[in-house]
């Protein structure tokens, strides 16, 4: 353990003098009525306000500042997203080490959120307390996302880093990611009416967006319309090699656009009560040219050589929700002093059609072109309902807050491949494109249903100087199947099965104000994820090819159990934060493991509970506001952060390929009146704990930024960005895939875009 306990206190140490946030704000706040935070992240001398006075609500579901919340907890308020030039989720995560936002070369672009090493469906993503659709994906032509939200509709962003089972249930094994959408009064503030325009252009794909906002309110009647819309090309790299072959390094060509839309209406009989009816929508196009996919193909053994003349992709995917919720601040009853609920229901869809030109090559001469049709559909369907209520009292000199509630859902998915070949010379044409004999489904249509109820409380000592928190909450899972003509015919004799699980999710957190500014926090978290659906009953058997995939009823739910400590500091001038944890995963679900051969000489996969894991690591982070130590100084202000993590696979010894190497950020910015700047620096350490020898390490780098902004006219703000100054060639490590060698020759497909620019405008009156 002294190796481990030395390289944490390098690693912190690192941290607190090294790493930066690059965001910056103004000393004074923001102006509400532009829909923004009030909340500066830098205190002013005169203000008195630090980071750690923040207000964050996901972290333990009530309206806490940071310096009470008992986990690490990042935010990100709609300043910060204008003024970083924030376009998609690889922006907004840019400047906050330990959350990574993976992508992928060629078409599907970006994947998935990690945070501290876990990804996928094992972290929550939610939109309004409304969860994101999960992903999926299967073969090399159907990858659904969760890249479902707008980011120009949202007021904030909140993410809890480590298992949030005891508030969120299962999806949130890794972390939650809570998406907060704006408000008709985030812009009525001063006055009854609010409209806004603003357009932008982001250099590293040459997009171009836009979006309008309108609010109008009264007495009683509020409501607000925003409507966004945006289109770009390819992500740019630093790869150079164009060539229309598997040698291709530059990003292939692709062509995007999409839109989005945001309605709400909100009717206030009293002060303290709101019913709130929302409608949102988005849908997003791109049509990609896959030049790297084209010569040598894959075919079936003993068959000719195939060589693939073009492929064209066209990915389409669409959200819609439509909520209805009331809020109550004041209920002066026994049971509660304030309540939440509301009822939704979300349809996503994802559609992904792939258009393939193909010859066989006999004699080195073409025959047989051919044409080759797919198509990928993965349809969700969210129904839920939730509650939440709050009730402080005392017990003798100890406070409490209560908060407790329950959650239920109901979600259908259904998913199916299709396709055809048709022979450009004869014009016959065919469903069979071995292995497949369209139309399949890879699991049945299949309903899950989830009911939790839960409950937390906040119990204050010594006038609030100790906060204790513990919490638990019950989950029941529900998992039903439905097994149509389709995944009959495609799965001849395969069993299918439902499953039914219950799981308890303890916590204890605790925040102790020391004295001086100083607090210390930390706690204990168990976390649970269900067994998905797609490893439960997903399968197939291709005679052909010689294996079978079976269903497998006694899979077990992945749980963790994690601790966290850690150490605040805060006055107006300076705030510091620092912690530790440790998180051990156990029963990780392997999808489609080799098992044996059956009876008709098969290979037969299934998904099991083999895996066993550890992550630990510590994150700091820190800000200064100079101007409060010499009025020399007003204006100037630093900023710092930093990750640095270590998991392995304790099944097998050999380290987790999720996880990231040291990562920092570090900036110092100038603000004045209606306008900023700000030197931006983001760096990584050498990626040397890979999982196989030969893989590729990627180096470590360091990344300049230039970030500004200036109001030049009452309700007129420009905000700019230089990233990447130097030009800098690099490779984030989430952005090259597991399984990469070394020696591979087109290494620079996966790095990141050179310099780039990217600037907004944006007018309200």
């Amino acid at each position: 353990m002294q190796p481990v306990r030395n390289t944490l206190a390098v690693a912190l140490s690192t941290a607190l003098s090294l790493a930066v946030s690059t965001t910056y704000a103004s000393p004074s706040g923001v102006d509400s009525a532009q829909g923004e935070s009030d909340v500066p992240l830098i205190a002013s001398a005169a203000g008195g306000m630090s980071e750690l006075d923040r207000i964050v609500v996901t972290a333990t579901r009530t309206e806490r500042a940071i310096e009470d919340v008992p986990a690490t907890v990042t935010a990100i308020d709609r300043e910060e997203m204008d003024r970083q030039i924030v376009r998609d989720l690889k922006d907004l995560f840019r400047y906050e080490p330990g959350i990574t936002v993976t992508s992928s070369f060629g078409r599907f672009g970006i994947g998935n959120v990690r945070i501290r090493g876990l990804g996928g469906n094992r972290v929550r993503m939610e939109t309004d307390g409304i969860s994101v659709p999960e992903a999926f994906a299967i073969g090399s032509f159907s990858n659904a996302n969760r890249n479902f939200v707008d980011l120009d509709t949202l007021k904030r962003v909140e993410v809890v880093r480590g298992p949030g089972s005891t508030l969120y249930g299962s999806d949130a094994l890794g972390g939650v990611v809570a998406f907060e959408t704006k408000d008709p009064s985030d812009y009525l503030a001063d006055d009854n009416q609010y409209f806004g325009l603003k357009l932008g252009f982001e250099g590293e794909n040459d997009g171009l967006f836009g979006g309008a906002t309108a609010a109008f309110g009264g007495e009683r009647w509020s409501g607000l319309v925003a409507i966004g819309h945006h289109q770009g090309q390819e992500r740019e790299n630093m790869g150079d090699v164009r060539s229309d072959d598997s040698t291709r390094t530059a990003p292939n060509p692709q062509s995007s656009d999409g839109r989005s839309l945001l309605t709400k209406l909100v009717y206030a009989p009293g002060e303290h009560q709101r019913f709130k009816l929302t409608v949102e929508g988005n849908e997003d196009q791109a049509d990609t040219d896959v030049l790297t996919s084209r010569g040598a193909a894959a075919a079936a053994p003993g068959a000719p050589q195939v060589r693939t003349l073009s492929l064209l992709g066209n990915d389409h995917q669409t959200r819609a929700r439509v909520s209805f919720a009331h809020e109550m601040d004041a209920i002066e009853s026994a049971f509660a002093d304030s309540l939440k609920w509301q009822i939704y229901r979300q349809d996503s869809e994802t559609t992904q059609q792939t258009t393939e030109q193909r010859v066989s090559v006999v004699a080195g001469r073409p025959v047989n072109p051919t044409q080759r049709f797919r198509e990928f559909n993965f349809d969700q369907r969210l129904i839920g309902a939730e509650a939440v209520l709050h009730k402080d009292f005392d017990t003798g000199s100890v406070a409490h807050s209560l908060t407790y509630g329950l959650d239920l859902t109901h979600t259908e998915v259904r998913q199916k491949r299709d396709g055809r070949s048709t022979n450009l010379t004869t014009g016959a044409v065919t469903s069979t494109i071995l292995p497949d004999v369209f139309p399949v489904r890879d699991f049945p249509v299949t309903t899950t249903r989830q009911a939790a109820v839960y409950a937390q409380d906040e119990i204050l000592f010594a006038d609030g100087a100790f906060r204790l928190v513990p919490g638990v909450r019950v989950d029941h899972y529900d998992l039903g199947t439905d097994v149509d003509a389709i995944f009959a015919a495609d799965n001849p004799g395969i069993a299918v099965t439902g499953l039914t699980e219950t799981s308890v999710s303890p916590k204890l957190g605790m925040v102790w104000h020391v004295g001086g500014g100083w607090s210390t926090f930390g706690g204990y978290q168990h976390g649970f994820r269900a067994p998905p659906y797609s490893d439960v009953n997903i399968g197939f058997t291709n005679f052909a090819f010689g294996y079978t995939a079976i269903a497998n009823p006694d899979l077990k739910p992945e749980t963790s159990d994690g601790i966290e400590l850690g150490a605040r500091f805060g006055n107006d001038a300076v705030h510091v934060e620092a912690s530790g944890y440790y998180n051990r995963y156990a029963d990780f679900i392997e999808s489609q493991r080799f098992v044996g051969t059956n009876a008709q000489g098969l290979m037969v996969f299934q998904s099991q509970n083999i895996a066993d894991a550890e992550i630990h690591g510590v994150e700091a982070r820190f800000g200064v506001d100079l101007g409060a130590w010499s009025d020399a100084m007003a204006g100037w202000s630093l900023r710092g952060s930093a990750a640095w993590s270590k998991g392995e696979d304790r099944s097998t010894g050999a380290p987790l390929a999720s996880i990231d190497p040291l990562r920092a950020t570090l900036g110092i910015g100038y603000d004045h009146e209606n306008w900023g700047v700000e030197l931006a620096g983001r760096f990584a350490g050498r990626r040397d704990d890979v999982p196989v020898a030969a893989e590729f390490e990627t180096p470590g780098y360091g990344v300049l930024d230039l970030l500004g902004h200036w109001a030049f006219a009452p309700g007129a703000d420009v905000d700019f960005g230089v990233f990447n100054l130097a030009d800098r060639k690099y490779w984030d490590a989430g952005d090259v895939p597991s399984g990469v060698l070394a020696t591979s020759a087109v290494l620079d497909r996966y790095t990141s875009p050179g310099r780039n620019v990217g600037a907004s405008v944006s007018f309200s009156w």
